[in-house]
């Protein structure tokens, strides 16, 4: 029992190393850059538009999902709770709706990829030529 209790410590000290780098894509004829700030404002619904002034299409991985955390610990500073208690505030109010959901990483450079405004995040060792990176928060 000892050895299984050093396991799970072990395990949990070893966990947060294994974290991938999330970084926020684009559409490759989206603008080049953002700034946290914007990507913060365009995920909790206070913007609806990217910095070269094209209405904003932002996806969002599934609750659950590492990456997801990282990023919504990084740029919204809101854990899974609390942005489905934000989310049903605005949908409730009809103030507006969360990001439409893709469900992987591979999924979501998809959708950004093929939808002009786009914007998603992924783990940094995804990204290829189809999205381009315009944050590395």
């Amino acid at each position: 029992m000892k050895k299984l209790s050093l396991i799970f410590a072990a395990s949990l000290l070893v966990s947060p190393l294994v974290i991938a780098d999330v970084v926020v894509i684009g559409n490759t004829a989206g603008p080049d850059t953002i700034t946290n700030n914007q990507v913060r404002d365009l995920y909790l619904n206070r913007s609806k538009q990217l910095p070269d002034g094209q209405k904003a299409s932002p996806f969002e991985l599934p609750g659950g999902n590492a990456v997801r955390a990282e990023f919504h610990d990084k740029i919204t500073g809101r854990n899974d709770a609390q942005l489905k208690a934000f989310w049903s505030k605005q949908v409730f109010t009809g103030r507006g709706q969360p990001p439409a959901e893709a469900a992987s990483g591979a999924a979501m450079k998809a959708q950004v990829s093929s939808t002009p405004g786009a914007i998603g995040y992924i783990d940094e060792a995804d990204v290829d030529s189809s999205v381009k990176v315009i944050l590395t928060p």
